[in-house]
Order: C-alpha cells, then structure tokens, then sequence
C-alpha cells in the first residue's frame, strides 16, 4: 500500500501583496466604472489599465488644482492613491500580480493650476510607488501631462500599461 499523504494547502499572499503590506498599505476594491470603458483589457501579452482617480470607495479623496488649493505633496499623495487603484484593476483582470513582468508605462494627468510646471513631481507619487512594489520590474517609461480639469475635480488621473 503507498504512503499517505497528507497535502495542506495554505493561502499567502502573493509575493507582490506582501511588498504592498509591507508598506502599510492594501489593494482596494475596485469600483464600476463611471463611463463607457472598462476598467483593463488584456491584448495579447498586456494589460491596458483605465484611469483611476485617487477615490476611496468611489469617493474623491483629494479636489483641486496642484498649485492652487493642492500642494505639490498632496498632489503626490493622490497620485500614489490613484496608482494603488490602478494595481487593484491590474490585479482584477489578471488574477494574480505576481503575473506581472513588468509594469511597461504610466501616463500621469495632473489637474493643474496656470503656470505650475512640476506634473513630473506629481506623477513620481504613481512611479517611486510602482517601483517600491515591483523592484527593477516596475521601472517604466512615462509621461507626466498637465491639465486644466479633471473628473470629480480630482488633481491626478493615473493608467498604465503592464507585460504579463
């Protein structure tokens, strides 16, 4: 008669979960989409992310201009709160963030008040966030865009683009 084998299975998070604990912080609950898109699609080897706004259950938590009522650390912190949503969607539509090769680009858009130039200040709150998360994997290209509105009067809209 063979031996027995006694087979435990033990849920973990995943190890890209565990670097966003290890941060003090947690993937939210993606929410539906406000519009006519969807969330992410997945074409080929990427993933298209929609942009998400710094929300916290489908609520702004930062409204303004970054330079006019929005400082340049508050707008760096919406901009990291927008990012965590973004690997929220990410994670909804692959399954696991441990399929992630690699984080490809982020397209930062920041609300901005006339005359303020620093958006690539803004949008390091989604990369320095990205790259703390994902090591050398979440090294990207980027563009960092200033405009005059966004939805909900938000100052940040994060997407990217991620390899599976």
């Amino acid at each position: 008669m063979p031996p027995l084998f006694l087979h435990i299975r033990v849920m973990l998070l995943s190890i890209i979960e565990e670097r966003i604990k290890a941060l003090g912080l947690e993937l939210p609950q993606t929410t539906a989409p406000v519009g006519a898109y969807i969330p992410a699609i997945i074409c080929g080897n990427m993933v298209f992310v929609s942009g998400q706004l710094p929300t916290v259950n489908s609520i702004a938590q930062y409204k303004g201009s970054v330079g006019d009522g929005i400082s340049v650390d508050e707008g760096y912190q919406a901009a990291r709160l927008a990012a965590l949503n973004a690997l929220a969607v990410l994670k909804s539509a692959v399954g696991d963030l441990d399929k992630v090769k690699r984080i490809v680009k982020i397209t930062g858009y920041v609300r901005s008040a006339p005359g303020f130039e620093q958006q690539p200040k803004i949008v390091n709150g989604a990369s320095e966030l990205i790259v703390d998360i994902f090591e050398e994997a979440g090294r990207h290209a980027r563009a960092a865009i200033g405009v005059s509105e966004l939805p909900a009067g938000v100052p940040v809209e994060i997407e990217l683009i991620a390899e599976i």
